[in-house]
């Protein structure tokens, strides 16, 4: 609502003729501020809670791990606040403010038309007195969960959209200031004038530098970061009647360890194993969880981890049921070897259809 109200304002009110700020200078900086002070209230709040919300993976909050991601949320808005910095530094000292008005107008409804779609959210799950069923279809609800559903899966393009638009402001100020278009008296004047265009060329390019960062950030970064791990290979064993052999001096490293059976119905089996620390025992379950499927564990380090959920296991808790643990699997400790029974096994097929 800030950003249509601040839109329809900055249409309204036009230039003034006579080179003075005037209306349209007010009008600017309303806007700016009422966007400003919107986007604070709306925000800022999530934003102070974001470091206790950090999922710690186990490690807890004095580890080194919740430090690096403390350390990245603060580099964040550190990054954020000078980039808002020298955004701004081009905004005022643009000389074409019909330009910088026309940038802000397509920034506010860009915001305008995004928050728009989060704002029916509520609406279609709360609205009963609309006689809307609580349960999202979007046949239901017509264009209204279309446009809502659209805005939420497609929140990306708007932030393109606004980098494109602040993108679009360095530029023009950087080439306003190539070359100088005041008049001048004498040659320590013409030094001035270069001078101070060869600073706002410099604010310019780092607005640029900054947002080609964010873009690394959420395009390059973001890709590998979430890149999908890869499973380790199966190993082998022994099969002797309807039991599963597998050798205990070849798990008893504190690794973890993949195993695969193929039934009859072509369906692929997996299951894990893995030596407790600073015990004697394994943990063993199906490399399943009631809580993410079959998507399956992997090793980071020392630790087991979700590849769905990326959370670390309590080694010494696998073989237990509930919550992230592996769905349990039966074994016993023979001779030497571990031993499975191709019925408790099968029970499992369930969770690899």
């Amino acid at each position: 609502m800030v950003s249509i109200a601040a839109f329809i304002v900055c249409s309204l009110i036009r230039g003034s003729k006579t080179g003075k700020t005037g209306k349209s200078g007010f009008s600017l900086v309303l806007c700016g501020t009422a966007v400003s002070a919107g986007m604070i209230f709306f925000r800022l709040p999530v934003v102070l809670l974001y470091p206790f919300s950090f999922n710690t993976m186990g490690n807890g909050f004095f580890s080194g791990y919740y430090m690096e991601r403390l350390g990245g949320w603060a580099l964040a808005l550190l990054l954020l606040f000078v980039y808002s910095r020298i955004l701004y530094g081009c905004a005022v000292h643009i000389r074409k403010t019909g330009t910088l008005r026309g940038i802000l107008r397509a920034g506010l409804l860009t915001c305008f038309i995004f928050y728009l779609g989060r704002f029916f959210v509520p609406w279609i799950s709360r609205a009963k007195w609309l006689k809307w069923p609580v349960k999202y279809t979007e046949a239901e609800y017509g264009w209204i969960g279309s446009f809502s559903m659209w805005t939420a899966t497609n929140a990306m393009v708007f932030v393109w959209i606004c980098a494109a638009l602040a993108a679009l402001l360095a530029v023009l100020f950087l080439l306003e200031n190539t070359r100088v278009t005041e008049p001048y008296e004498h040659a320590a004047q013409l030094r001035k004038l270069k001078a101070g265009n060869r600073r706002r060329r410099r604010m310019a390019i780092m607005t640029l530098a900054m947002i080609l960062l964010f873009v690394l950030i959420l395009t390059a970064v973001k890709a590998y970061d979430t890149r999908e791990v890869e499973l380790s290979a199966p190993e082998v064993y022994s099969i002797e009647g309807d039991t599963i052999l597998i050798p205990a001096e070849s798990v008893n490293d504190g690794h973890l360890h993949r195993f695969e059976y193929t039934t009859e119905r072509n369906v692929t089996i997996r299951w894990i194993v893995v030596k407790k620390p600073n015990s004697a025992s394994f943990g063993v379950g199906f490399d399943a969880c009631e809580v993410c499927g079959n998507a399956g564990y992997y090793e980071r380090g020392s630790q087991v981890v979700c590849k769905r959920c990326d959370v670390v296991m309590n080694i010494n808790t696998i073989g237990f049921k509930g919550g992230c643990n592996p769905i349990p699997l039966a074994y016993e400790v023979t001779g030497g070897n571990l031993v499975f029974r191709l019925e408790d096994l099968l029970a499992g097929e369930k969770e690899f259809r």
